[in-house]
Parts: C-alpha cells; sequence; structure tokens
C-alpha cells in the first residue's frame, strides 16, 4: 500500500460503516459464516503459511491458532442475539414504571494490528469480535510472517465483503500510514515500545486501544511438586512455537536445592518431546527471522548454560536451552526473551519470590506449581498480573469464559469469546420516559424548597441492605412511595 492510499482505504471503512453494512445481526451472521467458510476450505494454505513463517507445526497451527479461531467464531454465531440484546438494569424506586438498559452499539471502523508469532490466531480472534459487535475493519498483518500476510490479503476478498473487511500489507511504514488516520478502536498485538506508539497516535484522535503486549512471565515452583509432571507442562508451554509465545514461562523461580532435581527431569522431557536431537524433530519450531534469532542468542551470553546452547543461524534454529545461576542484572532477566531460552532463578523462599514479581512490571501471565492450597493463595491475594494458572501453564488464555489481556506494561483491554464482544462495543446507557409522569417529577424544578429538597433526599437516598429487617424496611418504603405517588398523581 502506498502513502497515498491509506485515507481511501479508511474512508472505504467508515462508508461501508455509515451505510450499515454491518449493523444488523443478520449481516454479522453472514461474515461470521462467510469467515468459517474461509478457514475450512483455505486451512491447508494457512498451516504451510506458518511452515514457512515459523517451521510451525500442522498441530500447533490447527490447535492453537485455526481450531482456536473456528470455535470463537462458533461461539459468536451460538451468542450472538444474546450478547446484542438490549441488557436491563435495576432501577431505583422513583424509576419503577420507566424502562433503562444498556445498547451495544458498534463503535465504527476498528484497526487490527497483528502480530507474527500466532500470526492466525491474533489476528482472526479479534476479527471475530470487531464483526460480531458490528463494525467494519481493517487488518494489518505483521509483515514479519509474510507468508501469512500474503495468503489472507488474497483469501480474504474471495470470502468477506471487502467494504466491511479489507487487508492492509505493507512494512513499518504502512503501519505509520495508517496511524495517521482516525478509527474509532484499535487494537494491537506486540511489543510494549510499539505499544507505546500506537497508543499515542491514537490519543491524536481520542481513538480507545486494546493493547496486547507481553512481559516476563514468572513460573514459581515449591518443593513439594511431582517434578515430572511440572517438567512436562513447564516445557510444553516454554518451546512451543520455539518459545516465541506471550505468555510463555519467561523464567523460573526455585529454592536453589530444587535445581538438581528440575534439570534431570528437563533433559528427560527435551528427549521426550523432540528426541535425541530438537533439530531434527519435525514438532520444534524455529526463529522467525535473523534478527530475531540473534536477538535471543545475545540475550544468552556470559551466562551458564545447564541445558542445550546449540543454533543453527541457516536455519535460524536455537536448542531448547536452560540456564542456571542467573542475576537479576543478566541481559535475559531485563528483557522478555520469547524464544527457546528458559533461565532458572533461585530464590529463598516464596516471599522473596513474590516480593521479586511485585518489584517488576506486572507479568501478562503468572504461574505457581505447587501441592499448597495455601501457597497458590499467597500469590493469586499478593500479586497482580493478566492471569494466573496453578499447576499448568497457557490454559487460560484457551477458555472462552475468561479474559484475556495484560495489565500495566503487559497490556490494557481483554478480549476472547463474549470479551471480544464487549471490547468492540459502546455501552450505551438509554432511558425511556415516561411523558405523562411530570407531576411527579415536579420537585426537581425551581422554584426549590426545603420541602422539596427533603422530599428529593427521602426518595433518591439510598439505603444499605441489613437483613430481614431491612427488607421490612424496604417494603415499607415501597409502601409509602406507593401512598405518595397516588396522592401526587390524583
Amino acid at each position: 500500500m502506498s502513502t497515498a492510499e491509506a485515507p481511501v482505504v479508511v474512508k472505504r471503512a467508515h462508508d461501508a460503516f455509515r451505510a450499515g453494512k454491518t449493523r444488523s445481526l443478520e449481516c454479522r451472521r453472514k461474515l461470521l459464516e462467510d469467515l468459517l467458510r474461509m478457514i475450512t476450505e483455505k486451512e491447508q494454505d494457512f498451516v504451510e503459511a506458518m511452515r514457512k513463517d515459523l517451521n510451525k507445526p500442522e498441530f500447533e497451527s490447527v490447535s492453537y491458532e485455526i481450531d482456536f479461531a473456528k470455535n470463537d467464531i462458533i461461539d459468536a454465531l451460538n451468542n450472538l442475539d444474546n450478547w446484542a440484546k438490549p441488557q436491563q438494569v435495576e432501577r431505583p424506586l422513583h424509576m419503577m414504571g420507566t424502562p433503562a438498559y444498556i445498547q451495544h452499539q458498534p463503535y465504527g471502523v476498528v484497526l487490527i494490528i497483528g502480530a507474527w508469532n500466532y500470526p492466525f490466531q491474533l489476528t482472526v480472534l479479534p476479527l471475530v469480535g470487531v464483526i460480531a459487535a458490528g463494525n467494519t475493519v481493517i487488518i494489518k498483518p505483521s509483515e514479519i510472517a509474510q507468508e501469512f500476510a500474503t495468503v489472507l490479503a488474497k483469501v480474504v476478498p474471495q470470502y468477506l465483503d471487502n467494504d466491511c473487511v479489507q487487508v492492509v500489507n505493507g512494512g513499518v511504514e504502512v503501519t505509520t500510514d495508517l496511524l495517521k488516520e482516525r478509527f474509532d478502536h484499535i487494537l494491537y498485538t506486540g511489543s510494549g515500545v510499539v505499544g507505546r506508539i500506537v497508543m499515542e497516535a491514537a490519543a491524536k484522535h481520542l481513538t480507545q486501544v486494546t493493547l496486547e503486549l507481553g512481559g516476563k512471565s514468572p513460573c514459581f515452583i515449591d518443593d513439594d511438586v511431582d517434578i515430572n509432571t511440572v517438567a512436562r507442562r513447564l516445557l510444553w508451554g516454554k518451546f512451543m512455537n520455539a518459545g516465541q509465545t506471550c505468555i510463555a514461562p519467561d523464567y523460573v523461580m526455585c529454592k536453589r536445592s530444587m535445581n538438581d532435581k528440575l534439570l534431570s527431569a528437563i533433559v528427560e522431557t527435551i528427549k521426550e518431546f523432540y528426541g535425541e536431537d530438537p533439530k531434527t524433530s519435525p514438532d520444534y519450531g524455529r526463529m522467525v527471522s535473523d534478527r530475531h534469532f540473534q536477538r535471543v542468542l545475545s540475550l544468552t551470553k556470559n551466562s551458564k548454560i545447564a541445558i542445550g546452547g546449540d543454533s543453527d543461524a541457516s536455519q535460524r534454529y536455537i536448542a531448547p536451552t536452560i540456564i542456571t545461576d542467573v542475576k537479576d542484572s543478566d541481559p535475559v532477566m531485563l528483557e522478555e526473551i520469547f524464544g527457546p531460552v528458559l533461565p532458572i532463578f533461585n530464590v529463598h523462599n516464596m516471599d522473596e519470590a513474590i516480593d521479586f514479581i511485585n518489584s517488576k512490571s506486572k507479568p501478562l501471565a503468572l504461574y505457581v506449581m505447587s501441592n499448597s492450597k495455601a501457597v497458590i493463595k499467597r500469590f493469586t491475594d499478593e500479586t497482580t498480573s493478566g492471569g494466573l494458572v496453578s499447576n499448568d501453564v497457557l490454559l487460560h488464555a484457551g477458555l472462552t469464559t475468561l479474559p484475556f489481556g495484560g495489565i500495566g506494561a503487559s497490556g490494557m483491554g481483554c478480549y476472547h469469546g463474549k470479551f471480544s464482544f464487549d471490547t468492540f462495543s459502546h455501552k450505551r446507557a438509554c432511558v425511556n420516559a415516561n411523558p405523562g409522569m411530570d407531576k411527579l417529577l415536579s420537585m426537581r424544578y425551581p422554584p426549590y424548597t426545603t420541602g422539596k429538597l427533603n422530599m428529593m433526599r427521602w426518595i433518591l437516598g439510598k439505603k444499605r441492605k441489613s437483613g430481614l429487617f431491612g427488607w421490612a424496611v424496604a417494603a415499607a418504603l415501597i409502601g409509602v412511595c406507593a401512598v405518595v405517588l397516588f396522592m401526587v398523581l390524583k
């Protein structure tokens, strides 16, 4: 896309929204059905594209990206009527005859800036919520996952109304041009550095943003765990997609006395997952680009590598790598790793682990491995993160009934399932007043009197609930109000 095209593309999306092409539930269902058909019929094209970009195994592409999105579409189709219907709200006593509700309105034109590590899931999943909420959308896939971006731009016009859903490809300059335009909502997935740029651009138009960022997600391992089970669950989440997962465990925290036992279990687990040589395994991915390959390798320099450490620049291959004797000031602890390198950071006890987590930026995810409910409760109550999972990893991202998102430096806003619909919907407050109730409302009009003020305070004042006595008082008040209403309207 050239610089001159950005205004044209965005205008097309605004025109389509103003024309009402996405407002009706029927139009939204049609777009969702078409999207589902596109995914089903072009599945292998997407799988092959992600294999070329990331050497991603078909199992991971289908299970954690394609089927993930298909399930979200089906969830939206099954629940759209219920999500979109007006939501009735409680009303105070003096408004009992006045309907009040929340109307879910589409924002208008949404910009989705996708990510390269899960290019399908992190582009299509928010798209489901955008469509379900009734918006038009412009998708800017990451240029780093070039094969996926090319396939998406090719197939979307074949299946979806291109006034309502447009795909724009290009590099940083294209994203920069798009961000100069006015959108009604922007969702960006990626680094905090770019997230700040997106937020600054959005602020010029007072555009709302959802930022899905990342950070260093810790995993605390207690002394009482089954170390073999922990190792399998930990390494599944860490080495999936060659570590290029925003909620992958970024570092382990445990006592030094746990190191040998944990390292022994990790060695066996790596063999179980990827064989004697992970480089030859069809189930082990690659770094997405030379730049990312070199960046991750640089984080391991001068580190004590206990397991792995091998690499091959020609394949962008980095072996599953474990680092020990890690200090807080080491490069590997100063930024999100986003690769198949796992540091073990030793602490003396749980209190030190909690203090360390709380001294850093709030992580996107936090993992606690322990058989003690008290330990899990301590981390639940005394730390903050986008999500928390005990005795496993990543699971919260697979539940559409849970919000997925970060806090602070790890992001703002959330989506998945109904949370996607809510994120891309404006919640409009609606009250349908009765024109025939003016006598009852006359106490609000000037001239003001002490009697009017006392009556207003009595009617509008909220009463605290206090068991059966409170309900009895409330019933008595309702009776009094009924008498007052009768006398006023008489």
